[in-house]
């Protein structure tokens, strides 16, 4: 057996892995556990049991990161609801470089995350897991050919029969094993038709959050810019290194994306930035389910009750003859 044949397995990046083992190892056992269970359900040991053993993999890490991502949600709407007070601090050093004043915009911005109990490094916890993830996921599928084929020791669930089974499986003619230079004919569409789907995924997410869940009172030029590039760079960036990843790794990149999708609408409908137009949306949602469950319960609507509440201050002001009560001063000691 030949070790050497993978080139993840040596240099900086076999070392890299190699600390990575212990999620590529509870990675395999998800996919074979879920596998086996497919095919007590009657699927065979080939074919689209395996695919689904992969997008249950995908389901199974977003589950696993989600609680990080609700912190995370918080964060960035509290950062985003006090961007306008950043911006006021940085206007207000702006052009000072002295010492002096760079200590006091530094205090200043962490008083001003103390006070709203912010923290700015919350977003980026989910990324900095999800990261490993994904690199441990494209290692694992990208070993599972060579392990199939008696170049590389067994990994986890995947011993050289479970390998061969994975190998050998196709989604609309592609083999999971499959990169767009090494497919043939319509495997290559294929592959680029998923290419596009993941592109066209992260695209939409951006530009949904841009235009559903930007404050104006925090839109500024440079927010601008880094939006636009991310919309468009991200995306680009995905045909690149789309093209060059086993097809496995795109039906699980694909799928992550359609989660994160999901996730970024369920954002902005229940957690959406204070200021934005899906927060005008969902203070107006908020209004009219409170005033169904009113009705439902017997009780006046919102308008009605302000209505009543204003006829009685109004008869209040009336019995009172519009006189405004003086203040009382309080009894003092006379100096002798």
């Amino acid at each position: 057996m030949n070790n050497q044949t993978f080139m993840l397995d040596s240099g900086f990046w076999g070392w890299l892995y190699k600390i990575l083992t212990p999620i590529e190892w509870l990675m395999t056992w998800v996919m074979r556990i879920f596998h086996q269970f497919l095919m007590l359900l009657g699927m065979p040991a080939v074919g689209v049991s395996w695919v689904l053993s992969i997008i249950f993999l995908v389901i199974v890490v977003q589950a696993c990161v989600f609680p990080l991502f609700y912190k995370q949600m918080k964060s960035m709407r509290k950062m985003q609801a006090i961007q306008p007070k950043m911006m006021r601090i940085q206007n207000k050093y702006k052009g000072k470089n002295d010492p002096a004043s760079r200590d006091a915009m530094q205090r200043e911005t962490m008083k001003l995350y103390q006070d709203n109990k912010v923290n700015p490094a919350g977003s980026c916890l989910p990324m900095l897991i999800q990261g490993p993830v994904f690199m441990c996921m494209f290692y694992v599928l990208s070993a599972i050919p060579y392990i199939a084929r008696g170049q590389r020791h067994p990994l986890g669930a995947f011993d050289v029969e479970t390998a061969k089974n994975f190998s050998a499986t196709t989604l609309f003619g592609t083999r999971v094993t499959d990169t767009f230079v090494t497919a043939h004919g319509g495997a290559k569409a294929v592959i680029v038709v998923f290419v596009v789907l993941m592109c066209l995924c992260l695209w939409y997410m951006q530009f949904n959050m841009m235009k559903k869940n930007t404050a104006a009172a925090a839109s500024n030029k440079q927010t601008e810019r880094m939006q636009k590039m991310m919309l468009w760079i991200f995306p680009i960036m995905y045909i690149f290194s789309g093209v060059a990843m086993p097809f496995a790794v795109l039906i699980y990149w694909l799928a992550n994306n359609i989660c994160n999708l999901i996730r970024s609408e369920w954002q902005i409908h229940e957690f959406p930035t204070p200021g934005s137009p899906a927060a005008e949306a969902k203070e107006k949602r908020d209004y009219e389910n409170e005033n169904r469950r009113r009705a439902k319960a017997g009780r006046p609507s919102l308008e009605e009750e302000a209505l009543e509440k204003a006829h009685e201050e109004s008869e209040r002001k009336a019995s009172q003859g519009f006189q405004r009560e003086q203040p009382k001063r309080k009894n003092r000691n006379k100096k002798k």
